[in-house]
């Protein structure tokens, strides 16, 4: 049988590689814990929810902003394949971060299949631009902005990095100090064999335009590519075909997994404001 992609030749092989709840015992642990502390952020941190960026609906984010003013700021983006969860779903990413003494905006977007990833993607940036030029109103400061986003949130990350922001958005054409993307997608055509085509609904031209693996411009932010020791060997491959890519441009960027995470837990260090994902964020905002 001739392959699909790669070695790949059926669906149940994609799925293996990129379904991550297989590999659980308990499938519905990891929401539970997501939700467990994105109640406890908006229970003990200050908070405005839901402010808009955008005219519709979903296009909105919620701000967790830092006891002092002119505060470094983090943009989390978050993951569910383009086609599942919420800002709510991941509010305790401030916990650690808002300790560090960093402002941090969690943005929400529309789902596939209502909207297309070129859709997601243009909300994504949005949202940014909007941070970029409202967040002094809120504590923060436009000059120290990280982005970072879990799974298809790493992969909007990485759209985001390819943003023409001068041309497009008249901002900085390298507008953030820093990058972090938890176990992205960098090349999206292997999902278009897995279990959640029907809901993605990839086509050539939408993966064309979004793989940002071959689509890295020149670009001065410094980004920390990683994914958890414990998953697939095609979220690590992904993560080392973006590093490479990355670095091919002449770009900064460090290629460094989390030990003993899982696709879920690979994001735990946000709420914890010791952990090195904290660390690393606060010397290059300068918390």
């Amino acid at each position: 049988m001739r392959p699909l992609y790669r070695s790949f030749s059926a669906q149940s092989e994609f799925d293996a590689q990129y379904n991550p709840s297989l590999a659980l015992s308990d499938p519905d642990a990891p929401g539970q814990h997501y939700m467990a502390m994105a109640a406890r952020a908006r229970a003990t941190l200050p908070c405005m929810l839901d402010v808009p960026y955008g005219p519709t609906r979903e296009e909105t984010l919620d701000i967790f902003p830092a006891a002092q003013p002119k505060a470094p700021v983090f943009v989390f983006i978050h993951g569910g394949y383009w086609r599942a969860l919420s800002s709510k779903t991941f509010s305790g990413v401030a916990l650690g971060l808002q300790a560090r003494g960093i402002t941090t905006v969690v943005i929400n977007y529309a789902l596939c299949p209502r909207v297309t990833i070129d859709e997601i993607v243009r909300q994504t940036r949005a949202a940014l631009a909007w941070t970029l030029r409202n967040i002094q109103q809120y504590g923060g400061d436009p000059g120290r902005v990280a982005i970072g986003g879990h799974s298809a949130g790493g992969h909007l990350t990485a759209m985001a990095l390819q943003t023409a922001w001068a041309d497009d958005y008249g901002l900085a054409q390298d507008p953030f100090v820093a990058a972090l993307p938890f176990s992205g997608l960098f090349d999206i055509e292997p999902l278009r064999f897995s279990y959640l085509q029907p809901q993605i609904q990839l086509d050539d031209g939408i993966i064309r335009r979004n793989s940002p693996a071959f689509l890295v411009r020149p670009c001065k932010t410094p980004v920390w590519i990683t994914w958890g020791g414990a998953e697939s060997t095609e979220f690590a491959r992904q993560s080392e075909l973006y590093h490479q890519a990355w670095q091919a441009a002449g770009n900064p960027s460090e290629l460094r997994a989390i030990p003993g995470a899982n696709h879920f837990t690979v994001i735990g260090g946000l709420e914890d404001a010791d952990s090195a994902v904290c660390r690393w964020l606060a010397e290059k905002l300068g918390a």
